[in-house]
């Protein structure tokens, strides 16, 4: 699944341990998620997007 992930992470100063302290997981989690190697649950996709200030929708580009 492709993301923007670093795009917005980037865009808001923060490194990947960060993003990952905040939302309460490990930096290879958000190292995974921006390579699109692993496909996250609804709670934390949803989480990154409140930390990022955008939709779940405009994060990940389903299709």
């Amino acid at each position: 699944m492709e993301n923007r992930i670093k795009e917005f992470r980037l865009k808001h100063n923060l490194t990947q341990e960060e993003l990952a302290k905040k939302a309460g997981v490990r930096r290879e989690t958000i190292v995974f998620l921006e390579q699109g190697k692993y496909n996250p649950s609804l709670k934390l996709a949803s989480d990154v997007a409140k930390i990022l200030k955008t939709s779940v929708d405009k994060l990940f580009l389903l299709g």
